[in-house]
């Protein structure tokens, strides 16, 4: 797990963040840095960048290397440090408070703002690099791709998704962004998949998330990786999270990814479910219907 470097932030100088870019700046061309390199790039002397490169590698904002040859590169830690000075600058959040949530791809904390807000870094390829490179295709081109890039392209994907779905489609109201860090609204429920629902509400909670998807592909998206762990239910309704997959509607892919998404939701609730959701559901069918505008209730999809 990433340490929440948040209390770090005070005790932090701009040379030490000018160092931090200049590493950053660095790995966009290879994926350890050269230290006599630094100077150049973080445009400090070569005496500072000595001094800046102690006290990074003493919070572990950076890492170091001296197998051929003396390297350096940034770690989740600095590179959340970097998003959280931007976020400060720009008066977005005013600190971060408690952890929300851990996830295989991202760490998400409530922010301090004039608002419940939510800060949610992005960790693809932390754990799961060469998947995420396989599976992502803002990925799939480059020669060169780094944890780093993976991540931020992930944010960049998700906000982007939530900027053109909000306020039509129930997802998080996107509030900003940088590099693989994004603030949006904290909002109200439980995870599906933890969540417990009444029977009765089966069928009718699994309609309105499917006629959410049909609104997100009317508004020339597709989630194309749902699940009962990215969809929140709470008294209010539904809000469906978690965008970093999500491809447009003219994806040469989308049938088939429109189509998963369909069948994973529909598989849940059928096995949890069993007496209130049918099983024999032609999701094909039902993820069509939901392509043309044409969704009604899972029931009419029923196979006879």
């Amino acid at each position: 797990m990433v340490r929440n470097v948040a209390g770090d932030m005070a005790e932090l100088a701009p040379e030490d963040f000018y160092l931090l870019s200049g590493v950053e700046q660095g790995m966009r061309f290879s994926e350890w840095v050269r230290r006599d390199k630094l100077p150049d790039y973080a445009d400090l002397t070569p005496e500072e960048v000595d001094y800046r490169l102690d006290r990074c590698l003493d919070r572990e904002l950076v890492q170091r290397k001296t197998i051929q040859y003396e390297g350096y590169q940034l770690t989740f830690e600095g590179y959340d440090a970097l998003a959280l000075r931007t976020f400060a600058e720009r008066e977005t959040i005013d600190g971060v408070g408690s952890p929300l949530g851990f996830g295989k791809e991202g760490d998400v904390y409530e922010a301090q703002s004039f608002k419940p807000l939510a800060l949610k870094y992005h960790r693809e390829g932390y754990t799961n690099f060469r998947e995420v490179n396989r599976e992502r295709e803002y990925t799939a081109d480059r020669n060169h791709v780094s944890w780093m890039y993976t991540a931020r392209k992930a944010a960049e994907r998700e906000y982007e998704a939530m900027e053109a779905l909000y306020p039509d489609v129930s997802v998080p109201r996107p509030v900003d962004h940088n590099r693989h860090a994004i603030v949006m609204d904290k909002f109200d429920g439980v995870e599906l998949a933890r969540s417990t629902l009444e029977p009765a509400q089966a069928a009718a909670v699994l309609d309105l998330i499917l006629r959410e998807l049909e609104k997100t592909y009317d508004r020339g998206w597709i989630h194309a990786d749902m699940s009962e762990h990215n969809v929140a239910v709470a008294e209010s309704g539904i809000t469906i999270f978690d965008w970093p997959q999500a491809v447009p509607v003219d994806h040469a892919n989308a049938d088939e990814f429109l189509a998963r998404d369909v069948a994973n939701l529909h598989r849940y609730f059928a096995r949890k479910y069993p007496h209130e959701v049918p099983r024999g559901v032609d999701t094909d069918a039902l993820a069509a219907a939901i392509a043309d505008g044409s969704f009604g209730s899972v029931r009419d999809f029923t196979e006879k």
